[in-house]
């Protein structure tokens, strides 16, 4: 399966049925249709042959996601770029990338005019909504092509070209292939709950990662209701509008959502999964969120080199037989999904039994082809035959996979390994704590000394010594943080990560 296969799956299914849906206006699945083989038509004949990389710059807008297909259609590459990206990370993604062209939105027509003399590869510009100086309009663009079909051949298997989450140097490009596409795409029709004609809510760019979740629901050719911008009270306002069944946020949005004035008025029972993920979770705010928000709650675990779906906890999995809440669960990752494998291995490559803790290691049809143009991090990422994530974990005697920390992340005091993630659990599970980062610093007696900057709940008061106290009594003494400082707010990556590594070299006193 291709990526533009999903739109022609669900158009199949009903070709009048909403496909794209924002502020209230929907492009059907045959208009969605007809606007691919026309971008995918002008593509070809404007020399975007097959195999050529294509980046899309823009924030949630269905015409951009269209042209997302589009690139498909096309047999070229599709490279998401993240319109929250600096300036000089988007140069050197499109520049290293050997992105051949570019649609863009105007909003950031002044970022591209300033990145456009400095990348000689790129052959096409085209602004997705109004004309440019430098480049034409869209529709000016597509100004007599016909009409009808178009399909090109592929010359390779190879989807699209994600960056790595560049918290450490530059971005990697990833290989990612329809079949890696088509395997969690599988993945997660297989473990989710999926009833009828499914309407997903889409508030993270879809031109960026986040759109790969749409294809499960193209393929029950469900509707994409797209917001155009992040706001927690339009979140859960179309939830109810739209009957929203599936949505997905990371954490640090779930937490707001819970504390959000409107979530008890909101009718949230057409509601049938609800992801979290990309960062790890707060069981005790899970456990709230079971409670405000309902019983589909379910999580996903994976990497931009084996996406979303290594491991899945479906809504179910949160609870007992009894139907009470698996409380010892919930800060678990799930299961491994069906179509992957993954062990747990130690620093000499060797698995692990149960229970033992080392790096999380997966391989299966999911998994990248490898980084683009760069063997030597392919090499790094691999042992064995296995891609190495970089996470530390273990499976228990259910074979649910538990994740401890990020290897460069554990602190190692006193000769004790101390993981931040779970410190970090037990900080989340004060009342008072909306998001906290864990960390080591150098000290002369310990080797490193376990260090922690939290950021309060809206409205909510607490000292740092009520905070250690609280961690103490939790997990111990060895694993509480020396130090502990509370910020306003926390430096995060585009995507809503905490950044640690921001807080680490400005050490402590030092608010962001």
């Amino acid at each position: 399966m291709r990526l533009v296969d999903w739109l022609d799956k669900g158009a199949s299914l009903g070709a009048g049925a909403p496909c794209l849906t924002m502020d209230g206006k929907s492009l059907s699945y045959a208009e969605v249709q007809a606007l691919t083989h026309r971008v995918a038509r002008r593509l070809n004949s404007a020399g975007i042959t097959p195999g050529k990389h294509v980046a899309i710059l823009s924030g949630n807008d269905p015409v951009a996601f269209a042209c997302v297909l589009a690139i498909s259609r096309a047999a070229a590459v599709w490279c998401p770029i993240n319109p929250r990206n600096e300036a000089a990370e988007n140069a050197y993604v499109l520049d290293n990338f050997d992105c051949a062209a570019l649609l863009f939105h105007s909003k950031f027509a002044d970022l591209v005019d300033e990145l456009r003399r400095q990348l000689p590869k790129l052959e096409l510009l085209v602004c997705l909504d109004a004309e440019q100086p430098f480049a034409p309009s869209l529709d000016q663009w597509l100004a007599g092509v016909p009409d009808g079909p178009f399909q090109a051949e592929p010359v390779s298997d190879l989807a699209m070209l994600p960056g790595t989450g560049g918290t450490t140097g530059h971005p990697k490009a990833v290989m990612l292939t329809g079949r890696n596409l088509e395997a969690m795409t599988a993945l997660t029709l297989i473990g989710y709950p999926f009833e009828g004609r499914p309407v997903y809510l889409a508030m993270a760019p879809l031109t960026h990662a986040a759109g790969v979740l749409t294809f499960p629901i193209m393929a029950h050719g469900g509707e994409v209701v797209i917001m155009p911008y992040p706001d927690t009270g339009e979140f859960l306002a179309l939830v109810s509008r739209h009957r929203v069944t599936h949505s997905f946020l990371p954490p640090t949005l779930i937490y707001m959502l819970l504390d959000h004035p409107a979530l008890g008025a909101t009718d949230l029972s057409s509601l049938q999964c609800f992801w979290y993920g990309a960062a790890p979770i707060s069981p005790a705010r899970l456990e709230e969120a079971i409670d405000k928000i309902g019983p589909v709650m379910a999580q996903l675990f994976g990497q931009t080199e084996a996406p979303m779906m290594i491991s899945m906890m479906a809504p179910n999995d949160h609870f007992n037989p009894d139907g009470s809440v698996a409380r010892h669960r919930l800060s678990s990752a799930g299961k491994p999904g069906p179509l992957v494998q993954v062990a747990i291995i130690d620093e000499s490559g060797s698995e692990l039994p149960q229970g033992e803790r080392g790096e999380i290691v997966v391989r299966g049809s999911l998994v990248m082809a490898g980084y683009y143009r760069n063997p030597e991090a392919t090499a790094e990422a691999t042992l064995n035959g296995w891609h190495r994530t970089g996470d530390i974990g273990y499976l228990d005697a259910d074979n649910f996979l538990y994740i401890v920390d990020r290897a460069k992340d554990m602190i190692i005091t006193g000769g004790f390994n101390v993981y931040s993630a779970e410190v970090e659990a037990a900080l989340l599970s004060h009342p008072a704590v909306q998001d906290s980062a864990v960390f080591g610093l150098p000290d002369d007696k310990w080797g490193e000394r376990v260090c922690a900057v939290v950021q309060l709940r809206a409205g909510r008061q607490a000292a740092p010594e009520e905070i250690i106290a609280h961690v103490k009594a939790a997990i111990g003494s060895v694993k509480t943080p020396k130090e502990l400082e509370i910020w306003d707010d926390l430096p995060r990556s585009k995507v809503g990560k905490v950044l640690k590594r921001e807080i680490r070299a400005g050490k402590l006193g030092s608010p962001a």
